[in-house]
């Protein structure tokens, strides 16, 4: 609840079927003055959550510029648009036929998730829904020990069986 000063980091776990991922969160302040500090930390990152404020509509404007660093920095990476303040329902700006307009310009995983910081409504949701999207796109299941791995490798890390 409380507005990014430059960059945060937190770690978190999130349950996704029998396993627990692991995840580094990198909280990026949405003033233009920290953008330059995003290329520095985004390499290697597999996710991205962007979010806009419902009760603002220039922040929505604001999210083809995130989508735009995004993709010039990171590649075949996950992206998930987040609205917030839910709860504000009396104070919402932005229609959701605009939300679909955006959505339907890029690349997102799923359809937008409408969160509340303050009650907490969709906050997991959102985590759960990007790491799933991960996992599908990233990981496969070794039919020998069931574990889950880079899809990139030949060989299952934990059995060594072949792929």
């Amino acid at each position: 609840m409380k507005e990014t000063i430059g960059v945060a980091f937190k770690r978190k776990q999130i349950p996704i079927k029998d396993e627990i991922i692991d995840i580094s969160i990198w909280d990026f302040g949405g003033e233009e003055k920290y953008r330059v500090l995003f290329p520095s930390y985004v390499s290697g990152a597999s996710g991205a959550l962007i979010l806009y404020d419902l009760t603002r509509k220039e922040t929505l404007s604001d999210v083809e510029n995130w989508v735009e660093l995004i993709d010039d920095n990171t590649t075949d990476i996950v992206k998930l648009l987040i609205g917030t303040k839910s709860d504000l329902i009396d104070e919402r700006q932005i229609p959701k036929e605009d939300i679909e307009i955006i959505c339907n310009k890029f690349n997102f995983c799923s359809n937008p998730i409408e969160t509340s910081s303050k009650t907490g409504n969709n906050v997991e949701t959102a985590f759960t829904t990007v790491c799933e999207k991960i996992m599908e796109q990233k990981f496969q299941i070794c039919k020998n020990c069931g574990k889950g791995f880079s899809k990139t490798l030949k060989f299952c890390q934990f059995c060594g069986a072949k792929i």
